[in-house]
C-alpha cells in the first residue's frame, strides 16, 4: 500500500463517488480506479460495492478507511517531526497507564514542557503490560504506570509518587449509610473508568476482591465520568483519592465502610538502561521525583478522555503552545 493509494481511498469514501474523489485529487478517474483496484487485489477484499444510494462497504472497507486516516495522519506528523528535529526541536514519547493519563500526566507534562522549550511530549495510553515492548522497540522513550512485578534487566524502573483508590458511592446510596461486609456490595452496579479494563495496577485486584462479576461492571470513556454517575447515585465507584478529597469533605462523595475499601498502589517510571535512554526521558526521569512535580501531579487538572479507547489515545503537549 502507498500513501497514494491510501489517499485516493480516503476521498473515495470522504466523497462517496470516484468521480468525486478524482475532482477532490486532481487526478483522472481512471488512476483513481487503478488505486482502487491495486488495494483490493493487495489486500483481497472488493473493499465497497456501489448500490443505489453510493457505496456499501465491506468490513474489511471499513476496517481500511480508519486505518488509512491513521496512516496518512501518522505521515504527516513523522514529516513534521523530522523538520522540527532539523531545526532544533526534541520528542518524547511517553506510554502511560490509563489512570495517570487522566490524572497525573497533565499537570507533570504541562510542568515538564515548560522548563525546556525545545520539547514536545508525546503522550499514548497502553496497558502497563506492553510497556516492556514499547521500550525494547524504542516505540517509546519513557513508560509511567504501576508498579508491578521484577523489572526486566534491560531496563531502570523508578518509583515516584504513591497513590490510593478508594471505594465510594453517593450518601444517598443505601450501601453508603451502613457497615459492610466484605461481600455485600458484590451484587451491585460498580461504576468504572478504563483501568478496571487494564491488566495491572489495583483496580482489577480489588474488584475481584469485592467479588463483583463482569456483568455488574459498567465501564466508562473517562474515570471522572464515572465517579460523576457514582455522585448521582447510580452505581458504586473506584475513586483516586486524592483527586475526590473536596467531593469527601463537602459530602458529595462518601467512603463505603467495609473491609478492604481502599486499596494501595505506587507509579514508576521505566526507561532503558542509562548506556541507551534519550537524554529527554533520563531528564523527565531525573524531574518526576522532584516536590515540584509531585506537586503538579497531585493537583493539576484532570484530562476528561472524549471516548473510550483503551488500546491508545494520543495527545501531543507543545511547549510552544
Amino acid at each position: 500500500m502507498t500513501p497514494t493509494q491510501l489517499r485516493t481511498y480516503v476521498e473515495v469514501v470522504r466523497r462517496g463517488q470516484a468521480k468525486l474523489a478524482a475532482a477532490a485529487l486532481d487526478v483522472s478517474e481512471a488512476a483513481v480506479s487503478n488505486h482502487i483496484s491495486s488495494l483490493r487485489k493487495e489486500l483481497d477484499d472488493d473493499l465497497f460495492h456501489r448500490n443505489g444510494g453510493g457505496l456499501a462497504f465491506t468490513p474489511g472497507g471499513l476496517r481500511l478507511a480508519t486505518r488509512a486516516v491513521e496512516l496518512l495522519g501518522l505521515q504527516e506528523q513523522t514529516k513534521q517531526e523530522v523538520h522540527d528535529a532539523h531545526a532544533g526541536r526534541r520528542i518524547l514519547r511517553l506510554a502511560v497507564s490509563d489512570l495517570f493519563a487522566e490524572y497525573a500526566a497533565p499537570g507533570l507534562i504541562e510542568l515538564f514542557a515548560d522548563r525546556a522549550k525545545d520539547l514536545d511530549v508525546e503522550l499514548s495510553v497502553h496497558p502497563p503490560a506492553d510497556f516492556h515492548g514499547l521500550l525494547v522497540s524504542r516505540a517509546a522513550d519513557a513508560a509511567i504506570g504501576p508498579v508491578g512485578g521484577q523489572a526486566p534487566p534491560e531496563l531502570m524502573v523508578k518509583e515516584f509518587l504513591r497513590y490510593r483508590l478508594i471505594a465510594v458511592a453517593s450518601p444517598r446510596h443505601p450501601l453508603a449509610k451502613r457497615r459492610l461486609r466484605k461481600g455485600d456490595c458484590a451484587g451491585e452496579t460498580w461504576l468504572l473508568g478504563p483501568s478496571a479494563v487494564e491488566v495491572g495496577g489495583i483496580t482489577k485486584p480489588m474488584l475481584e476482591r469485592f467479588g463483583v462479576p463482569e456483568s455488574n461492571q459498567r465501564i466508562f470513556p473517562s474515570h471522572s465520568a464515572a465517579i460523576s454517575q457514582a455522585k448521582r447515585g447510580d452505581g458504586l465507584a473506584l475513586a483516586l483519592a486524592f483527586r475526590i478529597a473536596s467531593d469527601l469533605e463537602d459530602g458529595g462523595l462518601k467512603q463505603l465502610d467495609m473491609p478492604g475499601s481502599q486499596g494501595d498502589g505506587t507509579w514508576a517510571i521505566s526507561t532503558l538502561a542509562p548506556s541507551q535512554v534519550a537524554p529527554a526521558a533520563a531528564e523527565l526521569t531525573r524531574f518526576i521525583t522532584t516536590p515540584r512535580a509531585s506537586k503538579a501531579m497531585i493537583s493539576g487538572s484532570g484530562a476528561n478522555v472524549a471516548r473510550f479507547r483503551p488500546q491508545v489515545h494520543v495527545t501531543l503537549w507543545s511547549s510552544t503552545d
